[in-house]
């Protein structure tokens, strides 16, 4: 009997299952017959080794936040050591056919350049641009990091035997930095599993006596904007004097100890909830709620060309979602979210998406039009099944 194929996941930036998207593609090559292994940080109080749902899954020690170059290149080298270890032991034990790495960061070229020799396959999986995730950032940019980050990722792509992208928008910018044709990279968008992700019984004690709900779901990140969802409420409540809807915000992140302070100082400690780390059931109780979804990503080159996991997610549980016109949030929200023009300016920002989200709270035929057309899109075209089949088949032929 041939050998089951062996494919492994390296991600640093997430815990899996945590990191939704990675967690369903490990479980469509399981169901596809393949043998699969992760290695990725652990996660609070997680073990450092766990056979989950016939994933084999290796975890080390994660280090905390990074602040300043020294510290992300200490963070980058320690996560790679560990990562190598891991990935030595694992093929010792069941050879490697595919290792799969799931940036950022663009640094596992090199572990895949190492086990090459021995016959290994390398993935990109390609969730980030990391140079424009950088120059996304506030504060100062420094040209020689943006050069090594651009260094780093055309290493990647030259190492990848099989490049995978989340949208089309990373596809156009692979082949541009490349000059490969676009045949080379496969789109597989991070759709939500249908199945898993819809609406359940709502939880009407989490509107905290109030008639609505609007909720923020993901990580909260300088990038991310995610105090525009704190100053959208700011101007709701106490402009224009709404007393009537309460903010879930969801997920962790680097920002989120300086987003509690901001809803002490703004006054609004009564009207925003945050969940902390929110797995599936703390999710779908939410989401089950919602009247809203929100997406606050402001307009950076690196927003407008990704694609907001966030927005797949508010459309799986049928919620319209309020959102500022980004490219690849109207390709996948499409006619289920009324879109605002981007802002510079933090307060005008918060105002367009407060009276935007107002409208909407307020009209809940359209809210509810608005959500059956975006459960619509995730079960015809946009969920994980759709990418699940593609993601298959891309190993399939870079393993026959």
């Amino acid at each position: 009997m041939p050998r089951r194929k062996h494919v492994l996941i390296v991600v640093q930036n997430m815990p899996v299952p945590l990191d939704r998207r990675v967690w369903l593609e490990c479980q469509s090559l399981v169901a596809a017959g393949y043998d699969v292994s992760v290695i990725c940080p652990k996660g609070p109080g997680e073990p450092s080794y766990e056979a989950r749902d016939g994933v084999q899954l290796h975890k080390y020690r994660a280090v905390s936040a990074a602040r300043g170059v020294l510290a992300y290149g200490t963070e980058f080298l320690y996560c790679w050591i560990r990562a190598l270890l891991l990935t030595w032991r694992i093929h010792r034990r069941n050879p490697i056919d595919a290792i799969q790495a799931c940036n950022p960061p663009d640094t596992y070229w090199a572990l895949g350049r190492i086990f090459k020799r021995f016959g290994t396959k390398f993935v990109f999986d390609h969730h980030d641009l990391c140079p424009e995730l950088y120059e996304s950032k506030p504060g100062p940019h420094r040209p020689v990091i943006a050069r090594t980050l651009r260094w780093l990722e055309r290493k990647t792509y030259d190492t990848a035997d099989l490049l995978l992208t989340t949208n089309e928008s990373y596809r156009s910018v692979a082949c541009a930095r490349t000059g490969h044709p676009a045949s080379e990279a496969i789109v597989i968008r991070s759709g939500p599993d249908p199945d898993s992700m819809r609406a359940g019984e709502p939880r009407p004690e989490l509107r905290r006596g109030r008639a609505h709900l609007a909720c923020y779901l993901g990580l909260m990140n300088p990038q991310d904007g995610v105090d525009l969802v704190v100053r959208v409420a700011d101007v709701v409540v106490h402009e224009m004097g709404r007393d009537d809807i309460q903010f879930g915000v969801l997920g962790y992140g680097d920002c989120l100890d300086e987003l509690r302070q901001l809803t002490t100082e703004l006054a609004l400690d009564d009207h925003v909830t945050f969940t902390g780390r929110a797995e599936l059931p703390t999710i779908t109780d939410w989401l089950s709620t919602a009247d809203v979804g929100i997406g606050p990503d402001p307009y950076t080159l690196f927003n407008d060309l990704s694609t907001m996991n966030k927005t797949l997610e508010y459309l799986a549980f049928g919620l319209p979602v309020v959102a500022f016109e980004l490219t690849e949030t109207v390709v996948s929200a499409g006619p289920a979210a009324t879109y605002v023009a981007p802002s510079s300016d933090k307060s005008d920002g918060a105002r367009r998406l407060a009276i935007a989200l107002v409208e909407l709270i307020d009209d809940p035929q359209r809210r509810a039009k608005m959500g059956a057309i975006g459960r619509a899109r995730i079960e015809e075209s946009l969920g994980w099944p759709v990418s699940a089949a593609n993601y298959v088949a891309a190993y399939g032929r870079l393993l026959q």
